[in-house]
Parts: C-alpha cells; sequence; structure tokens
C-alpha cells in the first residue's frame, strides 16, 4: 500500500531540501511537462484590456469575462505551486518560450499573450536575487520586441503584456531604479498610443506603480538631476495630451499617491500647487469668462463638461492624497461654492420657466446638476479624509451650510441631490459630538422635506431613501443629544425609523434596526426622566412594530438585529430599568407591574396573530424570553423556536445566517493565512507585506 512521505515537498525547511525528496523526483518529468502546459494556454488576467476578438483583431475588451478570470485564479496558484517546486525549470521553462518570441520563429499574438501572462502571475514566489534576475531579461526582451515590431495590432499586444509584466512586480521596480524609470516613460509613450484600450491599460499600470512605489518619485534619485516628479511636472501638459477625461482622472491620482509620499509638508504642498497648475488655470479662465458675461457662458455645454472633469479630478486628487489635499481646496473652496449657488439658480430658474418636470431631463440642466454631484463628491472626500476637525468645523462647514441646505430645501423633489444627505453623514461621522450645535439646522433642512418624497412609496428615491436613513444613524450615534431638542422632531424621526425598518429594501431595513438599537441604547445611558419618558410614549409601539416584522417573513435577514432588540426591550421592563407604567393610566388596564402587563399583553397581542398557538405554548413561549433575555444567545434560540413553531416561516436559513456568515469568515481568515504563507499566492496589488513597504 502506497505511504505518503510525512513531509510535503512545497514545505521547505532547513533539513528537507526538494532535491532529495523521492516523490519530487518521481513526478519531475511530468510536472515540467504541466509547467509547459500551463505557460502556453495561461488565462487572461483580470488587469488585461487588450485582447483578440473573433475576427482575428486586436480591440479593447468590452466585458469582463468572468469565467476566464476565475479560470485565471485558478491556473496562477497551480503555477506558483509548480514554480515553488522547481523554480529553475520554471525560468528555464519561460525564458525559452520569450526566447522564441524575440527570434520569431514561435511568434504569435496568443504566445507573447499567454507567456506573458504566466511570467507575471508568479510575482513572488521567487526570491528577490532570483526576481531580479529573470525579470532584467525578461523586460530587456520585451521592450526589444516592442522596438522591433511593426504594425499597429503587433505594438498594442506586446505593449499591453510589457504594461501588464511590470505592474505585476512592484518589489523589482523599487529595488531598481533606472529600470523604474524607463518603465514609467515607457507608460508615458503608450499614453500617445491612440490604439484601443493602450490607453486605459498604460494609465492603470501608473496608477499601481505609483502606489506601490510612490516614494521612489519624490527622493532625489542617483544620477539624476531632480526628483522625477519635478520632471514630470515640466513635461505634464505634453504627457497627457492624447488622453481622454477619464483617463486624465486616474492620471492625477496616480500624482496624488507619489505628492503623499512627500513627508516634508511645505514641499509637498508646493508639489501640489505645481501638478494642479493646469486644471486651476483651466478654472480661473471659466470663472474670468462668466464675470465678464454675468454668468451666461456657464450654461455653454463646452464649460459645464471642462467644469465637471476639473472638479472630479481635484476629486481622484483628494481621495488619493489625503489631508493635505486642503491646500488645494482652501485654493478654490469660496469659488467652488458660488458656482454651486450659480448652477442651483440656474437649475430653478430653468424649472420656474419650463411647464412641467421635463426640463429636468433636457441636457442643459443635466450637465448642471452633473457639475453640482461633482462639487458634493469632492467635499464628501476631502471631509473623510481630513485629519483636522477643528479646521473643517471653523473653515469648511460655515460657508457649506447656507448654499448646500438652503438650495436642498428650495428645490423640487426631483432636482434634489441625494450626495447632499451623503454629505451631511460624512461631517457627521468625522466631526461626531462637535457637530451637534448645527444638527438641529441640518435636520430642519433635510429631514422633513426628505421623509415626504420618500413615504409615497417604497420604490421611488432609493438613493435618498439609505442616503436619509444613513444620516439618521450618524446624528443618533454621534449626537444623540441633539434629537432630545423637539419632542414632535422626536416623534417623526421614531415613526420613520420604524418606517425603515419596515422597507423591503434589505439596506433599508437593517439600516433602520441598526438605528433603532443605537437609539435604545443612547436612551438607556440617559438620565433616568429621559429614559421614563421615551418608554413611556414609545416602547409599546416599538414592540409590537419589532414583533411584526420578525413575524411577517419578508424580513428575514434582519433576523440578528431583531433578536438583539427585542432583547433590550424585554431587559429593560424585567430588570425593572423602566420604573413608570407602561400601561394605560385611564383606568381601563388594571396592572400591578411592567412585566405582569407585559406578559398579558403579549398573549393577548400573540393569540390574536397566531391562533394555531395554544394559549400555554404562547404562555410557555413568553415566560422563556423574559428568562433569557440577559443571554443573547438563549434568546435567540428562543425566538427561533417561537417562529418555527408558527409553521409560516417556510425554510428558515435566514434564522442561522449569522452563524453561517461567522463559518464563512472564519473560512475566509484560514484561507488567507494558508495563501501568506505559501509566497507569491497573494496578488502584489492586495499584500502588504514587510518587504514590500515603500520606504
Amino acid at each position: 500500500q502506497f505511504q505518503p512521505p510525512p513531509q510535503s515537498a512545497l514545505v521547505l525547511t532547513p533539513t528537507v531540501s526538494p532535491a532529495s525528496s523521492p516523490r519530487l523526483q518521481l513526478y519531475a518529468p511530468i510536472l515540467s511537462k504541466l509547467r509547459v502546459l500551463m505557460v502556453s494556454r495561461m488565462a487572461k488576467p483580470e488587469e488585461v484590456l487588450i485582447v483578440e476578438d473573433e475576427n482575428g483583431e486586436i480591440v479593447r475588451e468590452t466585458m469582463k469575462d468572468s469565467d476566464a478570470i476565475m479560470m485565471y485564479k485558478t491556473m496562477r496558484e497551480t503555477l506558483v505551486y509548480l514554480t515553488h517546486l522547481n523554480y529553475d525549470d520554471t525560468e528555464n521553462i519561460m525564458l525559452e518560450k520569450l526566447q522564441y518570441q524575440v527570434d520569431g520563429t514561435q511568434w504569435s499574438w496568443h504566445n507573447l499573450n499567454t507567456l506573458c501572462w504566466a511570467i507575471g502571475s508568479i510575482s513572488g514566489a521567487m526570491s528577490e536575487e532570483d526576481e531580479k534576475r529573470f525579470l532584467v531579461t525578461v523586460i530587456k526582451d520585451l521592450l526589444g520586441l516592442c522596438e522591433m515590431k511593426r504594425g499597429k495590432d503587433n505594438k498594442a499586444v506586446v505593449a499591453s503584456n510589457i504594461m501588464y509584466v511590470v505592474g505585476q512586480y512592484p518589489r523589482f521596480l523599487r529595488a531598481h531604479w533606472k529600470f523604474l524609470k524607463t518603465v514609467v516613460n515607457k507608460l508615458f509613450e503608450f499614453m500617445h498610443e491612440l490604439h484601443p484600450g493602450v490607453q486605459d491599460m498604460a494609465c492603470d499600470t501608473f496608477l499601481k506603480i505609483s502606489q506601490k512605489c510612490r516614494r521612489k518619485f519624490v527622493v532625489l534619485q542617483v544620477g539624476e538631476a531632480m526628483p522625477f516628479i519635478d520632471e514630470l511636472c515640466l513635461n505634464l501638459r505634453a504627457i497627457i495630451s492624447d488622453l481622454e477625461p477619464g483617463q486624465v482622472h486616474v492620471f492625477y491620482e496616480a500624482l496624488g499617491y507619489m505628492v503623499s509620499a512627500q513627508a516634508d509638508a511645505p514641499t509637498r504642498d508646493g508639489l501640489l500647487m505645481k501638478l494642479m497648475e493646469l486644471p486651476n488655470q483651466m478654472w480661473q479662465d471659466i470663472l474670468s469668462q462668466a464675470k465678464q458675461t454675468n454668468g451666461e457662458s456657464l450654461k455653454e455645454a463646452t464649460t459645464m463638461k471642462h467644469l465637471q472633469n476639473i472638479v472630479r479630478t481635484n476629486e481622484r486628487i483628494a481621495m488619493a492624497l489625503g489631508h493635505p489635499y486642503m491646500v488645494q481646496l482652501g485654493h478654490i473652496y469660496v469659488d467652488l461654492l458660488n458656482v454651486y449657488k450659480a448652477y442651483s439658480e440656474l437649475i430653478n430658474q430653468s424649472i420656474t420657466s419650463g411647464q412641467n418636470n421635463m426640463v429636468l431631463h433636457t441636457s442643459g440642466v443635466r450637465a448642471m446638476r452633473a457639475v453640482k454631484k461633482e462639487t458634493l463628491r469632492v467635499l464628501d472626500t476631502f471631509i473623510e479624509k481630513s485629519e483636522d476637525n477643528e479646521l473643517v468645523l471653523t473653515k469648511f462647514v460655515p460657508p457649506l451650510l447656507d448654499p448646500v441646505l438652503g438650495d436642498y430645501v428650495r428645490s423640487i423633489p426631483l432636482s434634489r441631490d441625494p450626495e447632499v444627505l451623503s454629505l451631511f453623514t460624512s461631517l457627521i461621522n468625522k466631526l461626531q459630538s462637535q457637530m451637534t450645535q448645527e444638527v438641529p439646522r441640518v435636520f430642519e433642512a433635510v429631514f422633513k422635506c426628505t421623509l415626504d418624497m420618500i413615504t409615497q412609496n417604497f420604490e421611488d428615491f432609493p438613493e435618498h431613501r439609505s442616503n436619509l436613513f444613513n444620516l439618521l444613524r450618524a446624528i443618533n450615534h454621534h449626537c444623540f443629544p441633539a434629537l432630545l431638542t423637539a419632542q414632535s422632531n422626536f416623534t417623526l424621526i421614531i415613526e420613520s425609523i420604524k418606517w425603515a425598518f419596515k422597507h423591503t429594501e434589505r439596506n433599508v431595513a437593517e439600516t433602520g434596526l441598526h438605528t433603532l438599537l443605537e437609539l435604545l441604547q443612547n436612551v438607556q445611558a440617559s438620565q433616568s426622566h429621559v429614559m421614563n419618558g421615551f418608554y413611556q410614549n414609545y416602547y409599546l409601539g416599538l414592540l409590537q412594530d419589532v414583533f411584526s416584522v420578525l413575524t411577517d417573513t419578508l424580513h428575514k435577514p434582519g433576523f440578528k438585529l431583531q433578536v438583539m432588540i427585542l432583547s433590550h426591550l424585554f431587559l429593560a421592563v424585567e430588570s425593572n430599568a423602566i420604573t413608570c407604567p407602561l400601561w394605560p393610566q385611564d383606568g381601563s388596564v388594571t396592572a400591578t407591574s411592567n412585566p405582569q402587563y407585559l406578559r398579558e399583553l403579549l398573549l393577548q397581542m400573540l393569540s390574536s396573530s397566531f391562533p394555531n398557538m395554544s394559549q400555554s405554548q404562547l404562555t410557555t413561549t413568553i415566560n422563556g424570553w423574559f428568562e433569557c433575555c440577559k443571554d443573547q444567545a438563549s434568546f435567540k434560540q428562543h425566538l427561533r423556536d417561537f417562529l418555527v413553531q408558527l409553521k409560516e416561516f417556510g425554510d428558515s436559513t435566514e434564522l442561522y445566517a449569522e452563524e453561517r456568515q461567522a463559518e464563512l469568515d472564519s473560512k475566509a481568515s484560514d484561507l488567507r493565512k494558508r495563501q501568506e504563507a505559501v509566497p507569491g499566492l497573494i496578488n502584489p496589488h492586495a499584500r502588504h507585506d514587510l518587504d514590500m513597504s515603500d520606504t
């Protein structure tokens, strides 16, 4: 009988070398053939955008092939293991096939593609020294091939392969400045290549390299007259001259990562302003023209398109650079809000002069709204990334309130931007209790009018829906005292939370449940008169509504949160935390204590709703809830049993969703640990190893 060796050849230790494994020697010839097969048939990675179509032409990929991506992941993993088993053989096979491409004996798009996809897939599977020797040959040969080949399609294929390979080896590029500089300059060349897909791939690769090698571009390298980023600033206009707006945004995001690596603040700020000279100049020209024409030029389609692109460029820089973007935002902030205000007025004028809401769908109004949305996004991104709360609160919030909130209130429902709600959610999450003073104003401006929009039905304004409840959750979480200022508002808030967790849209329902749970926790931590007043007014209504979504079969995914809310409500009564009577004080009900009254009320409520359950069953169930409410796991099991007994729930898998998710998370964590134990299994752009840190 065959006995497997106690030590796998993959697990290399000082005492067991791969060459001494009899099993490995036995399989060596077969494994070598397998390597050749894998390299010659490698599937296309997700990053490659240039493909050969059914007519044999090289085109830009229009739709992701998910089957090919899954196949690539499996083949990549297999090839990484094969490389660990015998690195020399893998290298020799790849270099031999590359030589056949260079000398033309086996040249074809397919052969070069599969070879380069295989080379890129084993990044990290070899030692740094081996990787260096291997890649120097590969990159030199590929660059030579690019110069040698004629014809646009041939050049596009070679270009895409160069870009994919260099993008997969950031560790090598960081350690070899000359190669890094050569590669980046080659990417700049490809940015002028008008073959479909080449420019996109060049910008994407430049972004990946900038993220992983950012520090190399801002320090002075040996043999250079100036840091690379200074050189780039001088040629910036020429480099991006042939790029489409979307590609320019990716390019500027890459520049943002580079600038973020500059540790010296004054130098970093100077770099940022130098890189933003081009968009800032366009911005100033547009504003000057608007002043001369009394705002008429802002209505021109080209002007609106330019503004949209400038603001989006700023948003990408803010995302990559983080807090230091403040210098650039400070430079344009007042004008940005003025442009926002001007477009708000122009949209309202168009709506007023038009006979119906169709005016909102005209190209002019849509372009104006696009500029407004981009403005809100850039502010949202900056606030999320900012690190100086005091500065945001004192310098950025006051000028923001009137143009944005005032416009939201004055606009008709169809022209209100959901990004306004998202922006103030970010502000409250960032500034937390420091925003408490401003919450009543925010609440007054957006809450009631948005609620009127979304409570007509469950379908209209989906973004406003989720954003409004996210805002309410943020206010409740960080600025709870602000909610207690007006009783009429508070009742409206409770009703809106109920409406949210009854929603059939899963995200909205979950946000509603989260908000209610956090609200109950805040109430519990408040003074006793606040807590008693809250429970006296809202306890019974909340209990009834949570039970209704628990048992209606439409809200199964919310089971975990429903359990937590109900256990909180039961515990508040069982522990006698609520000292005021919950039953009506008009003499219609005779009760001596809250626990007794609640048991009777639940029995009556459940009996009428579920006649298939006997009184004794329900009494036992209700008593079980009260007894177990201190133990979350036991309470959850009791509720599960109750729902199964109802015989209305059908499939009960959702009741175990939390346990199933925990199991999936555990498996994913174990898989990640196993992958991390084998160098190269994790994509270089998905890992952050110590040896990959950019210092």
